[in-house]
């Protein structure tokens, strides 16, 4: 082997690697020319998300629709969740709730409801009601008062509520997960600040269908500590189900009820129940295989 030449080689894809990081970094003479692509770059650019197949209907041999909650406060989930502050980072870093925020405000996102079933389309008016609040203290600033903004910010969603199909796909013959929504889990805006009411409960803000948001989310890179140089973005880790979710509801019977519906004031035979699903689950693609 031209050991020579493999380490030639080797250094290249390395550089050109570190020059996707953050493009022009290693070239620019001004702060202004960082992130800044050349002509032939743009060109040669198609980092786009990976279009999903076509599913035919006739290929699903089963499907279950299941809602998850993905806690903010686990440290494998901490890539959603910052950074919290934009003042000391990059612009393509945004936490996974101000990068769904910016894509509505920019109308690149325009599929975003009001339940996780599409029902009722909402738009930016709908959403600053549940996201910002002047409150008016006594009488506000024309009486002599003062006003108070309350907004719900990144560091205040503790949370995401994601729906999905688990489906078995019978001509390729495997068990595949497709993610259908995402919702902000956040505050009620109206008590914040309030003394008097103490609500630590968290409410869907609004739900995003996540095929139209994909273009937005696979824009936003979230921070690779292993390697800097191979930024991941939100699309490729909400896809590859890198996160931890407890199954909170699941298509059934009932009106699709939740888990805490049926099963009141005892955390641990939740969390039972939940297993239970996700048990039963994966055991459908094993029983498909049983004759």
């Amino acid at each position: 082997m031209n050991w020579k030449r493999f380490y030639m080689v080797t250094m290249v894809l390395a550089t050109s690697f570190v020059g996707n990081a953050q493009a022009n970094l290693l070239n620019a003479s001004k702060v202004e020319e960082i992130g800044v692509k050349n002509q032939n770059e743009i060109d040669a650019d198609d980092d786009k998300p990976l279009p999903y197949g076509y599913i035919s209907d006739r290929d699903v041999l089963w499907s279950k629709v299941v809602w998850e909650f993905v806690d903010l406060n686990q440290k494998i989930n901490l890539p959603y969740y910052y950074p919290i502050d934009t003042t000391n980072t990059s612009n393509t870093r945004r936490s996974l709730f101000d990068t769904l925020m910016k894509g509505i405000k920019d109308g690149k996102i325009t599929e975003v409801y009001d339940d996780s079933y599409f029902t009722t389309r909402i738009g930016m008016k709908e959403i600053k009601q549940k996201t910002y609040n002047l409150r008016e203290v006594d009488g506000g600033e024309a009486n002599g008062g003062y006003s108070d903004p309350y907004y719900v910010q990144s560091q205040d969603i503790k949370g995401y509520l994601i729906k999905g199909i688990w489906y078995f796909d019978k001509r390729q013959g495997e068990l595949k997960y497709r993610m259908l929504a995402i919702a902000p889990m956040g505050p009620d805006v109206q008590v914040m600040g309030v003394e008097e009411i103490e609500d630590d409960d968290i409410y869907e803000l609004f739900w995003v269908f996540f095929p139209d948001a994909r273009d937005v989310l696979h824009a936003s890179k979230v921070f690779n500590p292993k390697n800097s140089a191979h930024p991941i973005s939100y699309d490729n880790l909400l896809n590859a189900r890198r996160f931890n979710a407890t199954v909170v509801k699941e298509e059934n019977l009932y009106g699709d009820r939740k888990i805490s519906d049926y099963i009141r004031g005892n955390s641990l035979f939740q969390l039972l129940e939940a297993d239970r699903i996700k048990e039963g689950i994966r055991n459908r693609e094993m029983d498909m295989w049983n004759y």
